[in-house]
């Protein structure tokens, strides 16, 4: 008997239901990533790098923010993330995980409700699981379910504050959340929205701010955007009211005993807001390209495109296929979705042209038929 037993068990059960995870490296045409506008290895954000390190930009922090690790790279992307995106505040984060954690277990105190969507992203879950708030799933992108979760706990008679959290741009159904009307109920209530800009940062908006673009700078909104996906970098930026980044900055335990994040990765963050400013012409290519793909395959109205098999083994085997004829596409199953929507998700992004697209949907076409 082995005390590593009980791992293997749990690792064989894994795989008996296929659903096993294993890294692979990267091959094939890109449909897979989140570089939805192809800057991570763009020729233009490599140069802005090098100019960072030519500068003097260091490559570590040293400390936390609150001891010496608080850079002029880390202020001067948090002013300009304000002004970019329209916020009063904005706290840079490690990642969109940390950030999202640090948010769901900070501000919602103990005699609140959080109110999420069923689909909320698992760094969501794992923030509400650290945090006091009382919590509760609405059925995704149903404003009338929100709303009928908050009067149900008022008519028990709580009085804390509500927490209304969504993603703007789903993940893994690429649909967009009916923000407007969300905004609209958080107003009513007298309740905070939260909103996780992720896939939708850089892709959508006038120029790039996502689909929350208004939003930001409202007392009761707090908007999360990634810099991992379309602004091709790391880390992510909480924009909020003073007040809440204060909060952050003071109570987080995971920002406040968390190393700050790389001094350069600020600096490559400032240049792709700058270069998404800059080159609208990114997001007009990416949009003709979820135009071609929606005309062959599952539309849903976004870069992202849900190709649903049902069966797990099936998925991996079609999605096996895929990477055999050159198109790297990664089946997605549960936990990460409901059971019996394992699917194939297919992510557009500016690394495949659209002969690329037009081969793939051809491939697909044929594998599922």
């Amino acid at each position: 008997m082995s005390i590593l037993d009980t791992h293997r068990e749990a690792l064989a059960l894994i795989a008996r239901r296929s659903r096993t995870r294993k890294l692979i490296p990267r091959a094939g045409h890109d449909f897979a990533s989140n570089d939805y506008l192809g800057l991570s290895g763009s020729g233009a954000l490599r140069a802005a790098v090098a100019a960072a390190l030519d500068r003097g930009v260091a490559i570590g922090a040293g400390g936390s923010r609150l001891l010496r690790g608080n850079d002029p790279e880390h202020e001067a992307l948090e002013s300009e993330a304000s002004a970019f995106f329209g916020s009063e505040a904005t706290l840079f984060f490690s990642s969109g995980f940390a950030a999202n954690s640090a948010i769901f277990s900070t501000l919602p105190a103990g005699r609140d409700l959080i109110v999420h969507d069923a689909l909320i992203h698992a760094s969501a879950h794992e923030g509400m699981r650290l945090g006091r708030a009382a919590t509760v799933a609405a059925a995704h992108n149903d404003v009338g379910a929100f709303a009928g979760a908050i009067a149900r706990w008022r008519a028990e008679g709580n009085k804390g504050r509500v927490w209304i959290a969504v993603e703007s741009l789903y993940s893994m159904d690429g649909d967009i959340a009916p923000l407007a009307e969300l905004a609209v109920l958080a107003d009513r209530e007298d309740a905070f929205l939260v909103i996780d800009e992720a896939h939708a940062t850089g892709v959508f908006g006038s120029g790039g701010q996502g689909l929350g673009e208004g939003l930001d700078g409202r007392e009761n909104v707090v908007t999360l955007r990634t810099c991992g996906k379309a602004l091709g970098c790391e880390g992510a930026l909480v924009c909020c009211p003073r007040v809440l980044a204060d909060t952050l900055v003071n109570k987080a335990r995971g920002f406040i005993f968390s190393t700050a994040p790389s001094p350069l990765a600020a600096a490559a963050v400032r240049a792709s807001l700058a270069l998404v400013r800059a080159q609208p012409e990114r997001r007009d290519r990416l949009a003709r390209l979820v135009t071609l793909a929606g005309a062959r395959l599952p539309a849903s109205g976004s870069q992202i495109l849900p190709v649903i098999i049902g069966d797990d083994a099936r998925t991996m085997e079609i999605a096996a296929a895929l990477q055999q004829h050159g198109f790297d596409v990664r089946g997605i199953r549960p936990p990460t979705v409901p059971t019996g929507t394992s699917r194939l998700r297919i992510s557009l992004t500016l690394n495949v042209d659209e002969a690329a697209v037009a081969a793939l949907a051809d491939a697909v076409e044929e594998l599922t038929a």
